[in-house]
């Protein structure tokens, strides 16, 4: 929660993964705390959908179809974005997967692409593509979407993503600190098992499923609200000391 009443009233923020999960819930609870709200996802429909919430309980979104692995696309987005509300305050690059589970000799090059193509240069190009405007405003907050994995390395499932997360963590740190000074913080959340439609995407194993529950001393998942509460902190007021960090959200899980 932030420090001052109504801090995010009238101010923006850009979500990518806004479709479903935690893109989905952070813009909810975004809208709720009066923030403009620009939804951006591939899944269109999924998108609208969201969306739709927004506006029903009183907010004000933007639909984006956008591909983030695409420049252009990045790049047209964000464009849109600040025409639209002018300013643009906050960044959730959310947007990201697994693509689907596999062994460590069974990644091929299509899947080992594929995932950091989605997860290291989506995040990538959305930062490039707001920091210019960010900079130029003295201020902004971006908050990456990383992973307990890339802390416990994905063996035996998703080395490929984990990979993939422990480079959104380390690029979070370059931006962060090279951007400091320039009034503009940049954090990520590595979370534990969230219940998301993300695990039946990656195709998880009922197996995999129990041993990622046994992990955690909560004897439960997260919750895609639970994450996005953390990322409305972040970029509050009340977090102005705090930069270059990965937070993690698991239950207590002991992947580390």
């Amino acid at each position: 929660m932030s420090k001052t009443p109504e801090y995010f009233v009238g101010k923006t923020i850009i979500i990518t993964g806004a479709a479903s999960g935690i893109g989905r819930a952070a813009a909810l609870i975004f809208a709720r705390e009066g923030a403009n709200v620009v939804c951006v996802d591939i899944n269109a429909d999924g998108t609208q959908q969201t969306a739709e919430r927004v506006i029903a309980q009183g907010g004000k979104a933007l639909v984006l179809r956008t591909d983030v692995t695409s420049r252009k696309d990045v790049n047209e987005m964000i464009r849109r974005a600040i025409d639209t509300f002018g300013n643009v305050q906050f960044q959730f690059n959310s947007a990201g997967a697994a693509l689907r589970r596999s062994k460590f000799l069974d990644i091929d090059d299509a899947l080992f692409d594929d995932t950091f193509s989605l997860n290291v240069k989506g995040t990538f190009h959305c930062m490039q593509a707001i920091l210019p405007h960010m900079l130029e405003n003295g201020h902004g907050v971006i908050v990456n979407m990383a992973s307990m994995a890339h802390r416990r390395g994905g063996p035996g499932s998703s080395v490929h993503y984990a990979a993939a997360k422990g480079a959104v963590v380390s690029m979070t740190l370059g931006v962060a600190r090279e951007f400091a000074q320039a009034g503009i913080r940049c954090l990520s959340i590595s979370p534990g098992p969230v219940r998301t439609p993300f695990q039946s995407a990656a195709q998880t194993s009922p197996e995999l499923m129990q041993r990622f529950l046994d992990d955690v001393p909560m004897k439960r998942f997260g919750e895609p609200e639970e994450i996005a509460e953390l990322v409305l902190f972040m970029c509050s007021d009340a977090c102005a000391f705090m930069t270059a960090d990965t937070v993690y959200v698991n239950g207590g899980g002991g992947w580390r």
